[in-house]
């Protein structure tokens, strides 16, 4: 059986495991879920937690973005290594994967959570929250980036599987001020990243669900 990844091209945890799968070219079936997707229960089966994406790989269900990737090299390696051999340097680019989803991810989806309600003060509690963890955020990563072409140096990771979909909705909810020149280019680069480039636009049609407002760029 051929590997599937159960998921939403608009999710960004989504976009970071299809960003591990283009950079190696990894044949896959993509298993959209929606309200109206013949593959939800199917989903809900394989993870009952309700979490996307999970992949299958025959009877194997892996879910966890950042597992899925790790098991991705494991046993469907290509030519871009995601994480290094080395134990130190691989500890590294785990450090920094757990950065982009905990400090970065997961104030920004404070902030939409807080949107989707539909109640005015949790929609602004949830922008003042990302607001001041964000800007923590930035602040670090302008100075961890300095002088490297990717987060975790001079190669492309999983710490960037999980920086490019995190800084792309991270900019929406709180823009990076030009003060963070270091950081306003990475993001650049990623967003250029032919891997995450596709994964953009295949969620491009969603933009209009985004309940903070999607800006009219990127």
């Amino acid at each position: 059986m051929s590997l599937a990844l159960y998921g939403h091209p608009f999710s960004s945890y989504t976009q970071k495991v299809l960003v591990a799968l283009y950079e190696n070219g990894t044949p896959f079936e993509f298993r959209v879920i929606a309200l109206d997707s013949p593959h939800t229960a199917d989903w809900l089966q394989r993870w009952p937690l309700r979490k996307f994406p999970v992949l299958v790989d025959g009877a194997r269900n892996v879910a966890e973005t950042s597992i899925i990737i790790e098991y991705l090299q494991l046993t469907h390696p290509g030519p871009v290594r995601l994480l290094p051999a080395d134990p130190m340097a691989a500890l590294e680019v785990r450090f920094l994967d757990r950065f982009f989803d905990l400090h970065v991810m997961t104030p920004v989806q404070r902030a939409v959570d807080g949107a989707l309600t539909g109640d005015a003060a949790k929609r602004s509690d949830g922008l003042a929250f990302a607001r001041e963890k964000l800007e923590l955020a930035y602040a670090w990563l302008e100075t961890r980036l300095a002088g490297s072409a990717w987060a975790a140096g001079a190669d492309f990771t999983l710490a960037d599987c999980a920086a490019a979909p995190s800084l792309f909705y991270a900019d929406w909810t709180h823009r990076i001020a030009e003060t963070f020149p270091v950081l306003r280019a990475y993001r650049a680069r990623l967003l250029a990243r032919p891997s995450f480039a596709r994964a953009m636009e295949e969620g491009r049609p969603y933009r209009p669900l985004f309940p903070l407002g999607a800006p009219d760029r990127d």
